[in-house]
């Protein structure tokens, strides 16, 4: 059967009829706004999260084998192969939700037997902004001031955390304050971003087809990118070599790129980076990489979800170059302090502070055009904090 990604022109309809036969058991799930992702352990065990937290509903499918046709099913429409021997599904729903899915053998449920594991994150419409962040807690004014700043003066931003910290949302709210006027060409595995702007440029990975051919990696694109004239480029996860590619870009005169990576803490984030660009396999020395990142990247922006649920942006970091022992040199210039937990209302209590720290571009603030004290960067006191 033909897939949307084939040039087969089948409808949404397809998708949706077979909501309404395969995934009827979370069809309720799949409408509910409140939820934000759907786990799958097998067909007898589903898990939802609302609002940051985790919890297990009655919903169920009849049979593993009912699940698992449920996966073919979809996994027939986006036009990428699962079996027996390509155990794995990650693709993009029509209306933009992803899905990742397992398959037997290499799944099974908590009780040792086979069993498909799914879940299902699923799209957001709403289109949030940096007031939307404050209101939600996750940063301060000051700190959105700044970031804005930081992206008209085309400062290279890595977005770290965990998964389901926020960092698609940031990179989104992020991207959405490049200047109209500029060319941005956004790359992605799965087609997320949602960034407006008057001139954009979107470019999606492809898998293997179904004879194992007319595969196109995120590194394939990113040197595609740079013959595109692209003014900045955005890539929405950084996973694999490509990383190498992305700061070779950033050091190259596409200054105010960004991307997001998986890690716990800003000095992590770089790390790993570097880790990524090694991948890459181009014999270059690793302190010749580690010297690369450092230049390439100028920022780093660290969301975390935090135990109540609640995702925050805890630091707002910048590196300034390579020590003499070969460490990044990362300083802080805001963070998230977390000062309690209220019990009657399960949430953590803190606070987000500026450390005193003055970045290093302080002398390019005044020809942003943005109205910016540089009291902003003052270190509170004990008695002001509290």
């Amino acid at each position: 059967m033909a897939s949307p990604n084939s040039g087969g022109g089948i409808s949404k309809s397809f998708f949706e009829d077979s909501v309404a036969t395969f995934l009827k058991p979370i069809a309720h799930l799949l409408s509910d706004p409140s939820v934000t992702e759907i786990m799958i352990n097998g067909p007898f065990e589903i898990f939802i999260e609302i609002k940051g937290k985790i919890h297990k509903t009655d919903a169920k499918f009849d049979t593993e084998a009912s699940l698992l046709a449920a996966v073919r099913n979809i996994s027939q429409f986006v036009g990428k192969p699962i079996s027996d021997k390509e155990p794995i599904l990650d693709a993009r729903l029509p209306d933009g939700s992803r899905i990742c899915a397992v398959t037997p053998p290499c799944s099974k449920t908590r009780e040792g037997e086979f069993g498909t594991t799914m879940a299902i994150r699923k799209f957001s419409k709403e289109k949030l902004g940096l007031k939307d962040l404050i209101n939600f807690g996750s940063m301060t004014p000051h700190m959105a001031q700044f970031l804005d700043l930081s992206v008209i003066l085309k400062r290279n931003i890595l977005v770290s955390g965990g998964t389901g910290s926020g960092k698609t949302t940031l990179l989104n709210v992020l991207g959405s304050r490049i200047p109209g006027n500029e060319r941005l060409l956004i790359i992605e595995d799965t087609s997320e971003l949602q960034i407006k702007s008057n001139h954009v440029v979107k470019f999606e990975t492809r898998g293997k087809d179904f004879e194992g051919k007319g595969e196109v990696s995120i590194r394939d694109l990113v040197k595609a990118s740079l013959r595109l004239r692209p003014d900045r480029i955005i890539v929405g996860e950084v996973r694999g070599p490509e990383g190498l590619d992305l700061v070779q870009a950033m050091n190259t005169g596409h200054d105010g790129s960004m991307g997001t990576l998986h890690a716990n803490n800003p000095a992590q984030a770089m790390n790993r980076l570097e880790t990524l660009c090694m991948m890459a396999d181009v014999g270059v020395p690793a302190h010749v990489i580690r010297a690369q990142v450092a230049d390439a990247i100028h920022m780093v922006v660290q969301a975390n979800r935090l135990r109540d649920g609640s995702r925050r942006i805890t630091a707002i970091s910048e590196c300034v170059g390579v020590d003499k022992t070969g460490n990044y040199i990362m300083q802080d210039i805001f963070v998230f302090q977390a000062t309690g937990f209220d019990a009657q209302t399960g949430k953590i209590q803190g606070r987000h502070v500026a450390t005193g720290v003055i970045p290093s571009f302080a002398d390019s603030i005044p020809t942003s055009g943005i109205p910016f004290p540089m009291s902003v960067f003052t270190k509170p006191t004990e008695d002001k904090a509290a």
